[in-house]
Parts: C-alpha cells; structure tokens; sequence
C-alpha cells in the first residue's frame, strides 16, 4: 500500500506547509536524504497551546502536540519529493518545552514517533533523540524535526 492511499485510510489530509519564520529552508534535500526543519504542532497556522509540559501543558496534551508535529513534517516530505517516494524515516529529534523536574520528554516525543510507524509501517521506524528544553519558538511546547531516506 502507498502511503497516500494509508493516510486516505486513516482519514489524514496534509496540512499546507507551515512557512518559514526565519532565514531557512522547510527541507534540504542531499543525496537519498531530505532534512526538515523543526515543525511546531501548528492548526490552521496558530498554536493549539503555548507553555511549558509539565506546568501549562500536559504531557498528554503534548503527546498530541508531538503528533501534529509530525504531520506537519509529513506536509513538508510531501513539499519535497512527495511521502511515495519515502524509503524510511532515519532519525526523529524532539524537543519539549519542559517545567523544572520534568522528564517526560522521550513520552511525549512518542506522539510523533508512533505516528510515523502508524504512516510508514516498519519503515516509520527510526533513532530518535528527545530532548527537554528551557523555552521553543513561540511559546510552542513541542517541535519534532525529522531526517527520512527517499527514493
């Protein structure tokens, strides 16, 4: 199965492409790879919720949060090369806006990561690296950044 038609049978439409709040790029490709820029957990361009996990936000807020992330990474994929020409996701990399003594982090980043291996099967499957942080653009509680190998 393609993964257009799994995401028609998950209901999931891509989201237009967030634009750029700064002097980058959505996506470098190089080579077999494409490299996004970190994705905030942006609805119809406004942050469902801002603040800090663990204080404002709950962690299973941000948990959903992840996972709007990673659709919002999956738009971006799209931009590129277009999610077909997918082979795998290499590496996730999360960063959560956490309170002092939170950590959380790696469950809330789960949000995004079994998004993808719910999009990509096995090959959604990938290292990963989730990270607690003072403050993210924004006020974003969450952002998920992501390398994949393309055809």
């Amino acid at each position: 199965m393609s993964v257009q038609a799994r995401l028609d049978e998950l209901g999931i439409t891509l989201p237009a492409v967030p634009a750029a709040a700064g002097s980058y790029l959505p996506f470098v490709r190089t080579g077999d790879l494409v490299f996004t820029a970190g994705q905030l957990p942006f609805v119809d361009g406004a942050l469902p919720a801002t603040g800090k996990v663990g204080a404002e936000v709950s962690p299973e807020d941000a948990r959903t949060y992840a996972q709007l992330c990673a659709l919002n990474l999956l738009a971006v994929i799209d931009a590129a090369v277009g999610v077909d020409q997918v082979v795998r996701v290499v590496k996730v990399v999360g960063f959560v806006a956490s309170a002092d003594g939170f950590t959380g982090a790696p469950g809330v980043v789960n949000g995004a990561s079994d998004f993808l291996v719910e999009v990509f099967g096995d090959a959604g499957r990938h290292a990963r690296s989730a990270v607690g942080v003072a403050e993210l653009p924004l006020g974003s509680p969450v952002e998920i950044e992501a390398v994949v190998q393309v055809r």
